[in-house]
């Protein structure tokens, strides 16, 4: 996220509980120089509340809603009840994220001989990126070359490029489909055989799993960064399958299955 000193309305926050009363908690915002904000007993749940303390204690991590910011007043007032679980989990997890690429950073610094330059670096991403987490994954995958764009010096870069590859577990989504392949041939078996070898992957970016069901039915499975790839990966090595057993008089048919989950 683009520093900024204060947030905007209606902005997910993350925050550090450090004070509870009877009718309000007090928290400060940790992606904004823990700044304070306060969240009012009316704000903390839904519905009555008792105890304040059984919804919100002091050291918890939270994620609120900012309801209203006046910054001549030094005023945050935030609510925790209008966020959702779904909500909560995703900032947490981008949070958590550029928390990691500012260390990144800071490495990629220090790496280059450069510990002046972690603002530099920063201000350097953010004109290109909204958040610092994709930068770096950005970095695996379109290689070395995109870093050149960012105007840094090359020591600079080359740590960044270093840190990312070693960090960076980039997203993979998964699909798959099922072959079917026989042949009546004599040599039925090398051709089917021959056909898998044909769907393996041909390089090392390729992750293409193939599962034995119970002849004549196997099932190949992708993993790619996106479903634009899985999908190019997923028909490419299904048709190399089919075009063997076809080309020796076999049959091979193939049935996609629906798309599986993003893996992390």
């Amino acid at each position: 996220m683009q520093e900024r000193e204060w947030p905007d309305t209606g902005e997910l926050v993350v925050c550090s509980v450090k004070n509870v009363k009877d009718f309000v908690a007090f928290v400060t915002l940790d992606e904004y120089n823990d700044q304070e904000g306060l969240i009012p007993i009316s704000e903390i749940a839904r519905g009555w509340i008792k105890y304040i303390r059984d919804h919100i204690r002091e050291g918890q991590k939270v994620v609120c809603k900012v309801l209203n910011v006046d910054p001549q007043k030094g005023h945050i007032d935030l609510s925790l009840k209008d966020v959702n679980e779904h909500q909560r989990r995703e900032k947490i997890r981008i949070w958590k994220n550029e928390s990691k690429a500012r260390k990144w950073i800071g490495f990629a610094a220090a790496e280059a001989g450069r510990e002046d330059a972690v603002q530099a670096i920063t201000d350097s991403l953010y004109r290109e990126y909204p958040d610092l987490h994709p930068a770096f994954e950005d970095f695996v995958l379109e290689g070395r070359e995109i870093l050149d764009k960012l105007g840094l010096d090359a020591p600079i870069a080359d740590a960044l490029y270093k840190i990312a590859t070693e960090n960076v577990k980039l997203p993979t989504v998964t699909v798959s489909g099922d072959l079917y392949l026989q042949s009546s041939k004599s040599d039925g078996v090398n051709i089917i055989r021959r056909a898998l070898r044909s769907a393996e992957p041909k390089s090392e970016d390729e992750h293409v799993e193939i599962i034995y069901l119970g002849a004549p039915n196997y099932r190949i499975k992708v993993s790619a960064p996106n479903y634009k790839e899985a999908e190019k990966s997923l028909e490419k090595a299904s048709s190399a399958a089919i075009g063997v057993m076809k080309r020796a008089g076999g049959e091979g048919r193939f049935t996609r299955k629906a798309k599986a989950g993003k893996h992390v």
